[in-house]
């Protein structure tokens, strides 16, 4: 019996990995969400599902006391992943030293009912991703914060959503050298929402 027992283990063990079934420690498999899950932020960006067109306005130098901005105009378009769990938005920038494109991916963690916020930039795309920015939204204004670095020194990075409506929105990111004592604000985007038809015929 004992013998059978050794055969048996050593066939399923064969089985397993010719049919590419994995048997993973626990410690690879993410553990299932415990308690009651706070939902109350899952539909914050809701709104943004769609296509955008955004006119957006950066500072040249940031945390330099810099007062020279440069305008441009951008497009984006926005979808839910994982039944609203993540979503991810497509930007294309026309700036006036040439167009990029950026990838902007959101996951919202219902154990604490806060977004994380990451960046790709499609000018660099096998860089690292920034630490993302994590936060939520209150009396329909989203703030979120990140510890980053600048030029090898630490900064306070802030994202904010405001003025929302279901055709315009409002965004801006502002870095802080003191810890949050002082903000200047190096990139604003007004966005206006694109008829479906218009959408359509790009």
């Amino acid at each position: 019996m004992k013998g059978f027992r050794v055969v048996f283990t050593a066939i399923l063990a064969t089985l397993l990995f010719a049919t590419g079934v994995a048997v993973r420690a626990s410690q690879d498999t993410p553990k299932a969400q415990q308690g009651v899950a706070n939902l109350s932020g899952l539909h914050d960006f809701d709104f943004l599902v769609g296509d955008w067109h955004g006119h957006h306005r950066k500072l040249k130098e940031k945390l330099a006391n810099s007062h020279e901005w440069v305008e441009f105009e951008g497009t984006l378009s926005m979808r839910k992943l994982m039944d609203g769990y993540a979503n991810v938005d497509d930007n294309m920038f026309n700036t006036p030293d040439g167009t990029y494109r950026g990838v902007g991916l959101r996951s919202y963690d219902p154990k604490t009912g806060q977004w994380a916020i990451w960046w790709m930039d499609g000018r660099d795309p096998f860089g690292n991703l920034d630490p993302p920015v994590k936060g939520h939204f209150e009396h329909g204004v989203g703030t979120f914060y990140a510890h980053d670095t600048l030029r090898g020194k630490p900064i306070l990075v802030r994202f904010v959503w405001s003025k929302i409506t279901p055709t315009t929105a409002h965004w801006e990111q502002a870095y802080s050298a003191d810890d949050g004592k002082t903000w200047e604000t190096n990139w604003t985007m007004d966005f206006q929402r694109v008829a479906p038809s218009v959408a359509a015929a790009h």
